[in-house]
């Protein structure tokens, strides 16, 4: 095997398990839950029965459900509805609006999910993995390392809880819908593929076999897995796709990002465009703007020049600091003459709200206070 074909394998490789994660209803396609159900003895109705209740009511408890017989309660919770993580602790801020839970899952694991309520929609900020093998010198998760993927329930457990929360009034305003997800929480979900492409279609599969939110309205983030990006593509899936560039140069991107020494910022935007091109979706260019680190006005005009004519927008991020770090936000003279150097090329820019900052809001730091506990 040739050395990159190696490096392929390692991007992709499931981490060891230290425990056997259960299977849960939402590791399975509709087609398998009604197969499990026959093999269990029970009729395959019984399958579309505990979706509706979990997917459309985001019930996981069936002595509240009056359809199922008492008898087979035990057997539905061990075979489609074991518990796979319980809530340790929820910080809020922003008057409540923005709320960010910590989960252990069943083998000890911690990871993190933040929900934000908007004017005009709530989102939900998932993890695909416990930790992040993506080494990233500026990111709490990525400086952690990487601990084990986790699996499609696990990570459907996340946004099913998120959308609880919403028809449940938990959030300032009432009841509300959950509208959007991203994956931008902890790990890099193309290095858990398959266990994200399963949640991605137990997302918009339309109910009663999956939550029925659009894909238009679900972004994946990528620090820029190109076989990854590749693999999404043919999928022919209509999410947004996030690329976090952080600077346009691969010098520097190497350090970074230190994937790019696999796929430099060439490829990686390449195989952004193909996306694009076969989904139609306009990509998004995620950039933490770091002080005197990739904020320079000659960074902001080269990468204004790569994506001048690329159907692309630029999300800046004022990096939201970790305790002891070096790294800290951009000057907001800095930030904004960057914002006007993009915009002289006629690329579209925003300046992502910074949300979180007082509940350890970036990803792995509340994990990270808890373990250090």
């Amino acid at each position: 095997m040739s050395e990159d074909n190696n490096e392929l394998k390692l991007v992709f490789e499931e981490p060891k398990q230290r425990k056997k994660v259960p299977k849960h209803l939402a590791d399975y396609s509709p087609e398998e839950r009604r197969t499990l159900a026959t093999e269990l003895g029970l009729p395959a109705f019984r399958a579309n029965q505990i979706a509706n209740h979990y997917f459309t009511h985001f019930s996981n408890d069936p002595t509240t459900w009056t359809d199922i017989p008492v008898a087979l309660h035990d057997t539905i919770r061990e075979k489609f509805l074991p518990q796979l993580m319980s809530l340790v602790r929820s910080v809020t801020c922003d008057n409540g609006m923005t709320r960010k839970d910590l989960w252990k899952l069943h083998d000890g694991v911690l990871v993190e999910s933040v929900l934000m309520r908007y004017s005009d929609r709530t989102t939900v900020c998932i993890s695909s993995q416990a930790g992040c093998g993506m080494n990233c010198p500026f990111c709490a998760t990525g400086q952690a390392g990487l601990t084990r993927n986790l699996s499609a329930g696990e990570i459907t457990e996340q946004i099913v809880a998120a959308a609880r929360a919403c028809a449940e009034g938990e959030l300032p305003g009432g009841p509300t819908r959950l509208s959007n997800i991203v994956f931008m929480g902890m790990g890099e979900p193309l290095a858990n593929y398959t266990a994200v492409i399963r949640t991605l279609k137990n997302v918009t599969e339309p109910n009663p076999e999956g939550l029925g939110i659009s894909a238009r309205s679900i972004t994946v983030s990528t620090v820029g897995l190109v076989n990854g990006i590749e693999k999404l593509t043919e999928e022919g899936m209509s999410v947004t796709l996030a690329v976090s560039l952080h600077t346009p140069d691969d010098e520097l991107r190497d350090s970074l990002v230190p994937i790019n020494s696999r796929w430099n910022v060439k490829e990686v935007l390449a195989a952004a465009d193909a996306y694009e091109k076969r989904t139609g979706r306009r990509y998004s260019i995620e950039y933490a703007l770091i002080r005197d680190i990739n904020d320079q006005s000659w960074r902001a005009d080269l990468l204004g020049r790569l994506l001048k004519n690329r159907n692309a927008h630029v999300n800046l991020i004022p990096l939201n600091p970790t305790p002891g770090s070096k790294w800290t936000a951009s000057r907001r003279e800095d930030e904004a003459e960057f914002v006007r150097i993009l915009e002289s090329y006629g690329v579209p820019v925003t300046v992502r709200d910074t949300r979180g900052r007082e509940i350890d809001g970036a990803c792995g730091q509340l994990a990270a206070a808890e373990l250090s506990k």
